[in-house]
């Protein structure tokens, strides 16, 4: 923002840099840029020049209000992001974006408005597992592999699986297991590489969870 801009008001880069108004109790003063202070801060005293590079590369400036509304709807956002990914882990059952919104108010969080909301709402899930039960809801899964790459994978599929419901090994090893969805990619390309493409994933279900909301105490 440049001193003859009008700093803190929207919509500033709309007008000639070279002029702007200021006004406290009722007066008002028209200030002009001198020419040496124009080519100083742009390079050139071209105001259609200047012009385009305000345009080009300055800031929007947004009253607080608007600022205000904008974090306001942020954290929102945030809120129903979590609430639509988590659930309370012994009952399986998701908690309401307005109880989401309580327990972010309770640990103080502050939304960074230069971060994206999915960002954001990861870091939430972090900062509220010290103070609630809550992770991300489980996706079910069912593989199946081939008799001779099957028990060696499996091992190795070991420490990315949340819980084994099912396992068959006959023809084929078929397994239905809960994850974590985080691990669902390295889970994928896991099965792809180790069976040079012969094994199958199925995602069965992307949220394991039960009917109706969970309450907040």
């Amino acid at each position: 923002t440049w001193p003859w801009c009008g700093c803190g008001a929207a919509g500033s880069a709309s007008r000639s840099p070279a002029t702007a108004t200021r006004s406290w109790d009722g007066a008002a003063e028209r200030q002009v840029a001198k020419k040496e202070d124009l080519v100083q801060a742009f390079g050139t005293d071209d105001q259609t020049e200047i012009c385009k590079m305000i345009l080009s590369k300055g800031e929007l400036q947004v009253s607080d209000k608007e600022r205000h509304t904008q974090l306001e709807q942020m954290f929102r956002d945030i809120a129903t992001i979590v609430a639509d990914k988590c659930v309370n882990p012994e009952t399986k059952r998701p908690y309401t974006v307005i109880l989401i919104e309580r327990a972010m108010k309770d640990i103080h969080y502050s939304v960074k408005p230069h971060k994206s909301t999915k960002q954001q709402a990861l870091e939430v899930i972090r900062q509220l597992k010290e103070t609630m039960q809550i992770e991300r809801a489980h996706m079910r899964l069912r593989f199946i592999l081939p008799v001779k790459e099957g028990k060696k994978l499996k091992e190795r599929l070991k420490p990315l699986i949340k819980v084994i419901e099912s396992e068959d090994f006959h023809d084929q090893l078929e397994i239905v297991c809960l994850i974590d969805p985080g691990c669902f990619r390295e889970i994928d390309e896991l099965i792809r590489s180790e069976t040079k493409g012969k094994g199958t994933l199925e995602v069965l279900s992307l949220k394991d969870v039960e009917e109706g909301d969970e309450k907040l105490e």
